[in-house]
């Protein structure tokens, strides 16, 4: 069974590059969603229902059950997943992204989700914006760059029409969380700006996963930690 890897926003495939190496296997296959370094399909509106169904019809053609892990928006595609076709699943890991009604989109995310203001606010991400606040917030800085410059008009589109189809995805989708009950694991930041890790520790609690907390670490804990999440993944691998 293949292990398949996804990525969030505004990353691609490349989120997982330091990782990968650290990994024993040999059957890792790390996507991209449609519009994030790929193209997008005629009449693609990038709303979290056709991206989950992406996910979905990506993971079918795999033929067996596989161990998949998310990031960020990866992240809650892959739980909505496991909560919709658990029969395509072996194992799940995410982090940086929890599905829970309780929680609030974070300031960027907002301001994405307001027409008009995230058209401005996109015009403003340019490279060199990008790589810094990237920076900023936690990516390596040999990899913020490579992140940064990826980001082009057609994933802004996206990203806008994503956030903007999740303003309730919370509430629209914990419901299927409830019914996870694949072998699991959440991996997370402690420094996450974007999600405080005790929307992880919900969601373990609610599925029967195991957390897993880099303390040190901020929200793209594939780079930061790369090999700590290696050894973890190939753990969870191990015991199913």
């Amino acid at each position: 069974m293949p292990a398949i890897f996804v990525h969030g926003v505004p990353d691609t495939h490349h989120v997982w590059d330091a990782l990968r190496p650290h990994l024993s296997r040999d059957d890792v296959s790390a996507v991209d969603l449609p519009g994030f370094g790929s193209p997008v399909p005629d009449g693609w509106n990038a709303t979290k229902e056709e991206y989950a169904n992406w996910l979905i019809a990506a993971v079918e053609k795999a033929g067996a059950p596989v161990d998949i892990v998310g990031h960020d928006w990866g992240a809650l595609l892959t739980a909505r997943l496991v909560s919709l076709r658990p029969d395509l699943v072996r194992s799940w890991t995410i982090g940086g992204g929890a599905i829970d009604e309780e929680y609030v989109w974070h300031d960027m995310a907002r301001s994405w989700q307001t027409p008009g203001l995230g058209e401005q606010v996109m015009q403003g991400m340019t490279s060199a914006a990008l790589e810094a606040g990237m920076t900023a917030a936690g990516v390596p800085a040999e990899h913020a760059g490579v992140t940064a410059s990826n980001v082009d008009d057609t994933m802004k589109d996206c990203i806008l029409k994503l956030y903007r189809s999740a303003t309730e995805v919370g509430k629209e989708w914990q419901p299927g969380t409830e019914n996870i009950d694949r072998p699991g694991l959440l991996i997370w930041g402690g420094r996450d700006p974007y999600m405080q890790v005790g929307f992880a520790r919900k969601m373990a609690e609610r599925t029967g996963a195991r957390l897993l907390v880099f303390e040190d670490s901020s929200h793209w804990w594939p780079l930061e930690k790369p090999a700590e999440a290696a050894s973890a993944l190939e753990e969870l691998w191990a015991g199913v």
